[in-house]
């Protein structure tokens, strides 16, 4: 059949196909990691992040195109998961403004909104990699731009656009080396081709391929195991060794010493926000700048010498709501100035006295911190608190605590290692569970907290995260902790006296000198950085890297523990997972006290799924 224009309930049903052609082929997605473990979790973090935005286009249906893009690029942005998710976000945030105000797609609109999302997904990302779901996007969109020169036909269109991801997703291999040494393709570039699948069929034949839309729903979490808190004590001697990190800065170095965060209410819409300009005018005196706009609200964070030159310039733009200016010399000066007592944190400055968001839960106590877990795709089910008689829904400045800290984790032993460090709130999510946008927002804004930490413990979860910061209503800092033994490591050098510079410095250093080992099952024959795997053999990862494949798990957590310790090496902490049995631990302790003496070895019940042990050793 042929096609020349697309509304906006025929461009909507043509979104929900490709959805549904995402979430047949989630699992096959999923499988396509470009590690030999079980822990591919593309698959389902495009299609939970699908599932939210065809939920919000499904509630809010509209005959026009351009309200019906920006319908679903809110569902997306709040329901984005891992890097995979948030780039899929973006790539539709970007058609979404490119069809903006249109009642019908055609040809030439349809390629030139596939591009405007391409150059949105890029910005998105910090340093872009080939062979990624990017390229296949590009080269699609490209492609797609010289297609409507040759036809108006959105079917014939579509089928080319399709024709070049297929083409472009084949040639991944060539453009990374570990995808062609696993014999596979890229993953999230799957995930966009069966998109694109998805709108062909429908283009093609007027229908979805099944009678109902059922996604893939976000896992359970883990049963709940014992655990042995870590000992609290040793995170007063890791302040103590770093207490000196500021003295190495001077004051006078702090060039933009007003850290700035601020909301502007635009006075008018109808024109679209000059950023580029207003960014210009913040780099002459600031750093730092991050602008993010959604409707009629631009969210800004700058570093400024003169605080009265940044309001004034935004002022010209509309009406300035949740001021929020700290003074970042003055607070180096108290950090390094000798006290006689414990220090005292001052609050920011904020010229707003409404509550800074739906608070859900009030955490006095690292002992009660909730663990946050989702069962639906979207949702943060956060614990009911009963409010005592003197409480306040709506805390005043100086109710608020001076910090908050959010962290993903999975096992509930390990949550009870993060809760015991002072986390408030620990969401449930890693491999193959990863929290969306719209979870971690919850949780940070859940939080009667000036400042928020967000601890994301795995890589997949990063932009994720970052892009929740941006949302937020308060300052937040993400730290991108990539394992659980480095997000520890970075609460136990956390002060809840201090400054956030010097909290972020040194909890970042804490993190980077952790030395993390995985001891995993392979699920497939390969040869991975010089070593031939087996299926079923155990592999020892340090790091990023794969050291040992044995064939039991006993040999390959001695042979991974011997590669990561040191002479100079004092302590190993040990946290078992599912598929840990007490006796080979305990084989495994006694052995590790044999052969290395000097060294300290701590075991904890982590309670993670896929690996047995991890190990964590100090550089």
């Amino acid at each position: 059949m042929s096609k020349r224009y697309l509304n906006g309930t025929e461009w909507a049903a043509m979104v929900v196909a490709g959805a549904e052609k995402l979430s047949q082929g989630a699992e096959r997605v999923n499988a396509l990691n470009v590690f030999p473990v079980p822990d591919g979790d593309t698959g389902t973090n495009m299609n939970l992040t699908m599932s939210a935005g065809v939920a919000e286009l499904t509630n809010k249906p509209s005959e026009e195109v351009g309200k019906a893009a920006e319908v679903l690029s809110k569902g997306l942005l709040m329901g984005a998961r891992g890097n995979s998710g948030v780039i899929l976000s973006q790539l539709f945030r970007g058609f979404s403004r490119a069809v903006a105000g249109g009642r019908d797609l055609n040809v030439p609109l349809f390629a030139n909104a596939l591009q405007q999302g391409v150059d949105t997904a890029y910005k998105a990302v910090v340093k872009p990699v080939e062979g990624t779901i990017l390229t296949v996007a590009r080269e699609a969109a490209r492609h797609g731009l010289l297609a409507s020169r040759r036809t108006s036909d959105i079917v014939e269109w579509m089928g080319e656009v399709h024709a070049k991801s297929l083409e472009t997703l084949a040639r991944t291999q060539e453009m990374l080396p570990i995808l062609k040494q696993v014999g596979v393709v890229d993953s999230g570039g799957q995930g966009l081709v069966y998109i694109y699948e998805g709108f062909l069929e429908y283009l093609r034949s007027g229908a979805t391929s099944s009678s109902a839309y059922e996604p893939i729903s976000a896992p359970a979490a883990n049963p709940v195991s014992t655990v042995t808190p870590l000992q609290v004590a040793r995170a007063a001697t890791s302040v103590a060794a770093n207490a000196s990190a500021q003295a190495k800065i001077t004051t006078e170095s702090i060039a933009f010493p007003y850290d700035m965060e601020f909301f502007i209410q635009r006075f008018s819409i109808s024109t679209p926000f000059p950023e580029r300009a207003f960014r210009q005018t913040l780099e002459r005196d600031g750093d730092s700048i991050i602008l993010i706009e959604d409707d009629h609200i631009v969210k800004v964070h700058v570093h400024s010498r003169r605080p009265g030159d940044v309001l004034n310039a935004a002022l010209t733009y509309g009406e300035i709501t949740h001021i929020h200016i700290l003074n970042m010399q003055e607070q180096h000066r108290d950090l390094l100035q000798p006290k006689a007592e414990e220090p005292t944190y001052n609050p920011p400055v904020s010229t707003s006295s409404k509550s800074s968001g739906p608070v859900a839960a009030v955490v006095k106590s690292s002992a009660t911190a909730p663990v946050v877990d989702y069962s639906l795709p979207g949702v943060v089910n956060l614990p009911s608190v009963t409010a005592s008689p003197e409480s306040d829904p709506n805390p005043d400045a100086h109710e608020m605590a001076a910090y908050g800290v959010v962290v993903v984790s999975v096992g509930e032993g390990n949550a009870e290692l993060f809760r015991s460090l002072g986390v408030d709130i620990v969401l449930s999510g890693g491999q193959s569970m990863n929290p969306s946008t719209e979870d971690l927002l919850g949780a940070i804004t859940s939080l009667t907290a000036h400042h928020v930490y967000v601890l994301t413990n795995n890589p997949n979860i990063i932009m994720a995260a970052k892009q929740a910061a941006e949302l937020a209503d308060r300052p937040v800092t993400v730290l991108p902790t990539r394992t659980i033994p480095q997000g520890l490591a970075a609460m136990l050098a956390f002060q809840e006296n201090d400054a956030e510079t010097a909290n972020t410095t040194r909890m970042t250093k804490a993190s980077e000198r952790v030395v993390t080992g995985q001891v995993t099952q392979a699920v497939r024959d390969t040869v991975m950085d010089g070593i031939e795997i087996k299926d079923g053999h155990y592999i020892g990862i340090k790091d990023k890297t794969i050291v040992v494949s044995a064939a039991s798990m006993e040999d390959a957590c001695r042979k991974l523990a011997s590669d990561m310790l040191t002479s100079d090496s004092d302590m190993i902490t040990v946290l078992t997972g599912d598929g840990a049995d007490q006796e080979a631990t305990d084989r495994l302790s006694d052995w590790l006290t044999q052969q290395y003496p000097d060294v300290e070895v701590e075991v904890h019940e982590g309670g993670q799924p896929l690996y047995p042990y991890l190990f964590a050793v100090e550089r």
